[in-house]
């Protein structure tokens, strides 16, 4: 059916439990839908402080990649030089000390105590992720890794949230390509959501819901551990998930061999998204589980990496009520994806 004659759709996403309503009459022809702005790097990039040679200017470094590396270092994790919570503060032992709560009015207070940190992918200014190699991709993946490894050793830290905004539109402050971990001492309401609806799924079906994920029509690329997809009920325009083939709970669990495949569909993934879109600002968020689950929990629960190219903006419509308006049907997005041809580099 072409999109122009589809009629209005409400889907319901079976991962998050969020309502998306597919409107086609609102937008062009979903291939002609472009990004009206691209991120360019900066020009003069002599005094950004992410660049090689320029390390004195940042935060203090947690490590590197490779660990013995000087001024041929690959990737870079420091502590955010403005982190949106303190790694000083010390969570009490007695709940009351750290934890305001009024019984009146369900407001809770709690000591902004976390982790904020910097990935910086590339030692070069204008090197941004899908120009490295999978095996490039997958240094940067393992120190995502490997860090959340180091935090799962802080007790009171329950969640980790892996992210990247590319362009300004999309949250970016700077230019050279990095991407953020903040560690949580709480669990957010949208991860606590899709481990509910998670749940529910599996109690209906006694599957997991992203080992039983709906492919049909639906699947951009597949690799040996991983495949793309637009997912069913798509709250963007676009909107692309990477999700595991195998199951696995905590993106921490990824080894070496799956991170350079993950590393490849990435990048496939990536500049698919960049070739067909004029090279959109974009968030890309690993969604992965609470660090403290019980054995009880693995089974439904499953890691993803969700990536979303800003093409929009939220309306008053979306903010009043959680349900998105999306003018591409996921179908046409992930057949036009699929299709896209890149250019061949050799």
């Amino acid at each position: 059916m072409a999109t122009e004659n589809r009629n209005p759709e409400i889907r319901k996403d079976a991962v998050n439990n969020r309502l998306v309503i597919l409107s086609p009459a609102r937008s062009r022809r979903p291939s002609d839908i472009k990004s009206k702005s691209q991120s360019k790097p900066d020009s003069n990039p002599t005094q950004c402080p992410f660049c090689a040679g320029n390390e004195h200017q940042c935060a203090p470094e947690i490590f590197r990649f490779p660990e013995d590396s000087t001024s041929d270092w690959k990737v870079r994790v420091i502590e955010n030089l403005y982190p949106a919570l303190s790694r000083q503060l010390q969570v009490k032992s007695d709940n009351e000390e750290h934890r305001q709560a009024n019984g009146s009015t369900g407001e809770v207070s709690l000591r902004g105590f976390g982790f904020h940190d910097v990935v910086i992918e590339s030692p070069n200014h204008s090197v941004h992720l899908p120009d490295l190699s999978p095996a490039g991709i997958a240094v940067v993946l393992l120190a995502y890794k490997k860090r959340i490894e180091q935090l799962c050793a802080v007790e009171s830290i329950s969640y980790i949230q892996v992210f990247k905004n590319h362009g300004a539109s999309a949250g970016a402050s700077m230019s050279h390509s990095h991407s953020q971990i903040l560690a949580l001492p709480v669990i957010p309401t949208i991860a606590s959501n899709r481990l509910n609806t998670m749940k529910e799924h599996h109690n209906q079906t006694g599957k997991c819901s992203l080992c039983n994920i709906n492919t049909h029509k639906l699947l951009i690329n597949e690799s040996t551990h991983f495949i793309s997809i637009s997912p069913f009920a798509s709250t963007f325009a676009f909107e692309t998930w990477i999700i595991p083939r195998y199951h696995s709970s905590h993106y921490h669990q990824l080894d070496e061999d799956k991170a350079i495949d993950l590393g490849g569909i990435l990048k496939l993934t990536l500049e698919k998204l960049s070739l067909q879109l004029n090279d959109p600002p974009y968030n890309l968020m690993i969604h992965t589980s609470p660090l403290h689950i019980v054995s009880s929990e693995l089974p439904y629960t499953h890691w993803y990496i969700q990536i979303v190219p800003q093409l929009s903006t939220i309306g008053g419509f979306e903010m009043g009520t959680g349900c998105y308006i999306n003018p591409v049907f996921p179908e046409d997005a992930a057949k036009i994806l699929r299709e896209v041809q890149l250019p061949n580099k050799e």
